[in-house]
Order: structure tokens, then sequence, then C-alpha cells
């Protein structure tokens, strides 16, 4: 009898496993945007700050700015205060821009597909080496389904 409890109690175990490995697959497969950071030098000490979206065929990622009947959460990028740098001006997005109707729930949104890059120019206060810090917020969706919003925090150097 101690035994059968005993194997029970592993077999609860080994299930508990693999049903944790399949949902954190399951959940690594519904990410169908990848990001990339990157720099530009623009001159001595203006920068640009590329924020770029792969995003997989069928899928499409939320402009900035959102029709007032759109229903769909834009991307939004929030940098953290740096003493050493200046903004210059908004992030703009590089990409094709499609606006999206949707017949059924009667609304309306402006989305990009397979790739966007977002270019935030920085100028540098002097010479010190420093980073730009904050966090990205998007949504994802494809014809039948929207993923939830994600967080996806950054760190990209300027040197």
């Amino acid at each position: 009898m101690k035994i059968f409890a005993l194997k029970q109690k592993h077999m609860k175990r080994l299930i508990l496993i693999f049903a944790a490995l399949f949902s954190v697959t399951l959940l690594s497969a519904q990410n169908p945007v990848s990001w990339a950071f990157s720099t530009k030098k623009i001159s001595d000490k203006i920068y640009e700050i590329h924020l770029t979206a792969t995003i997989q065929p069928g899928w499409h990622l939320y402009a900035q700015t959102q029709p007032a009947d759109a229903i769909a959460v834009p991307t939004t990028f929030n940098f953290n205060n740096n003493p050493l740098l200046d903004f210059d001006g908004k992030v703009k997005e590089v990409g094709k821009l499609e606006k999206y109707s949707d017949k059924v729930l009667d609304v309306t949104a402006y989305q990009y597909s397979n790739k966007v890059n977002f270019i935030q120019v920085v100028k540098m206060k002097g010479k010190a080496k420093t980073a730009i810090t904050g966090k990205l917020e998007f949504q994802t969706c494809d014809d039948k389904k929207c993923l939830p919003p994600k967080t996806v925090p950054f760190n990209i150097a300027l040197n």
C-alpha cells in the first residue's frame, strides 16, 4: 500500500512537470513579435535610437496613434530619465502603415505587418558613456485573436 502511494505521488509530480513544460512551450510559441535595439550616430553628440519590431506573417503590431474608435492597445515607449540626454521630438515610425477596418465590431486601427522601425533622436549633453533605458508596451493580433499587451524592457548603450 505504501509503495502504491509513493508511486502515485511521483506520477502526480511528473504530470505537473510535463504540464508546466507544455504551458511554457505554448506561451513561447505565442510571441509573434521580436524586438531589436540599436543606435546610429548622426553627429558628435546626436544619436538615433532604433527600436525595431519584426512581426511574424499574419500578425500585426499597432501604431502609437490610433483612431478614436480603435480598441487596440497602441505601442508606447517610456524612457527613463537620464540627465545626460535630451530627447529631440517624439518617437517616429518608419514602416508601411495599414488602416484596418473590422466590419463586425465596427472599429478601425492603424497597424504594421512584417517590420516597423521606431526611431527616437537624442542629444548627449556631454562626452560621458551612458545608456537609454526604459520599457515599451505593445499588443499584437492576427485575424482571429489578440494577445494581451506585453511589456519589454530595454537598455541601449550610447558610446
